[in-house]
């Protein structure tokens, strides 16, 4: 018999879970919690458990009781997929646009009796997915960021694709459309097309691409009838545009002694505590089932407080990195935008530039100036000099309010004004951000 050592890197849920965490909005988090107190006893967020209606009975007992009874329940949740053979079906119902495309999902691995690494990968990649369905991180960075081995991520991945709606985890439009042929069983020039000629079917190239597949034209035109009834954004069905979005700020930018400073939401999230019953009982219980199902959810419950506390942290200390290279613009305006990248928040902050993305997605700073994404004080720099995007628009907005309007400025001379104030673009650079503005050309400005 040959023993063999061989290392295994172990999968770390609690590290998935401040993925997952970080990259939250507000409004999201909030949700979450809310949706951890109805599946987790011991998290408390608002008012306490009231008192047991009768007094004699062991509060053990009746806590035992409302264990069964919360499994039982739970059971018939997740019973409901023996009986549902499509399971998209229940988008718009009950449970269906009320959920996420990750929660939707999720649901469907009940059935799958994958292992826990799996499953767990699984629901990790879900939460990775763009609203349109899509996986656009690298499996490599993600390896990277989660800790997770890329070999389990691949696994997983392979999952992701079999489920509900068809084509979501593709990384691109042309896989996307694929693996929905390929799930309704289509071969032949439709998947042959979406795989290698969607550029030249998008021109309407179809003699081309019928020489290139040794196909006629109108095997061609076929397929493209065929290819028209896919989706290609196979998550939006899950939008609900109906809806009213808020913006709810995570940031808040104050100024003391010269000084901006950022500081969080943190005491005005949900009240998040163990409670203290569940507490008691875990302690004092002598029933090894009570003391084993509790022992597992207040585990559970701390691993969330810590979540949401790195989680804090790091948009914190990526929030203070812009406030410190952007304080002109909270001085002066948005014309004093400077170029910003995440990997400069990255390297000041000591953490991934794939990190400070998650931090920052869906998060609202919000100052003396109004509310903005914090993505809004990022850019490639695409204006010259150290002038960011944002401000050279800024910047370009300013002129033209101020021309004369019986004699407008071109966008030559517009573009020789901009270099005089120290942001030298191109003309054409100028025209393109002219029309972003939704401003016209020199010609539809004059006045008559």
């Amino acid at each position: 018999m040959e023993l063999l050592q061989k290392q295994v890197q172990q999968l770390d849920q609690r590290q998935i879970q401040r993925l997952e965490l970080l990259q939250m909005s507000a409004l999201e988090l909030r949700d979450y919690l809310q949706e951890l107190s109805q599946e987790n006893p011991v998290v408390d967020l608002n008012d306490p458990p009231a008192p047991a209606e009768d007094a004699r009975e062991d509060p053990r007992l009746q806590h035992l009781r409302w264990l069964a009874d919360t499994d039982r329940q739970n059971r018939y949740y997740q019973g409901l997929w023996e009986y549902e053979d499509d399971p998209i079906a229940r988008i718009g119902v009950s449970g269906g646009l009320e959920e996420t495309l990750p929660q939707f999902l999720s649901r469907q691995l009940d059935r799958l009796r994958l292992d826990g690494d799996t499953a767990r990968t699984v629901e990790f990649l879900a939460s990775c997915l763009d609203g349109d369905g899509y996986l656009r991180p690298p499996l490599n960075e993600l390896a990277r960021d989660s800790g997770i081995p890329l070999p389990l991520l691949k696994e997983g991945l392979a999952v992701l694709r079999t489920l509900e709606p068809a084509g979501v985890g593709a990384d691109s439009l042309s896989q996307c459309l694929a693996l929905q042929l390929e799930r309704a069983g289509v071969d032949g020039p439709a998947l042959a097309i979406v795989r290698e000629h969607l550029e030249p079917l998008a021109r309407c190239r179809y003699r081309f691409i019928a020489d290139r597949l040794g196909v006629s034209v109108d095997e061609v035109l076929s397929a493209l009838k065929t290819i028209r009834e896919l989706d290609p954004r196979p998550g939006a069905v899950f939008d609900q545009p109906g809806q009213t979005p808020y913006v709810y700020p995570d940031v808040f930018v104050e100024e003391k002694d010269g000084h901006f400073t950022a500081r969080t939401r943190a005491g005005e999230r949900p009240a998040f505590q163990i409670n203290g019953y569940y507490k008691e009982l875990l302690a004092n219980s002598g029933q090894p089932e009570v003391k084993d199902y509790l022992r597992k959810k207040v585990q559970a419950a701390q691993d969330v407080l810590g979540a949401i506390a790195q989680r804090q942290d790091t948009l914190l200390r990526c929030a203070q990195a812009i406030v410190d290279r952007q304080e002109d613009f909270f001085r002066l305006g948005e014309q004093a935008l400077r170029p910003l990248r995440m990997a400069d928040v990255a390297d000041a902050v000591g953490v991934h530039e794939s990190t400070v993305s998650r931090a920052v997605r869906e998060k609202y700073l919000q100052c003396q100036r109004g509310v903005y994404p914090l993505g809004y004080f990022f850019s490639r720099g695409g204006a010259g000099g150290d002038m960011g995007g944002a401000a050279a628009k800024a910047l370009l907005r300013r002129l033209i309010d101020g021309e004369d309007k019986a004699h407008p400025l071109s966008d030559q001379k517009l573009c020789e004004a901009l270099a005089a104030e120290g942001c030298p673009i191109s003309r054409r650079t100028v025209a393109k951000y002219r029309d972003e503005l939704s401003i016209p050309g020199a010609s539809g400005r004059r006045a008559r």
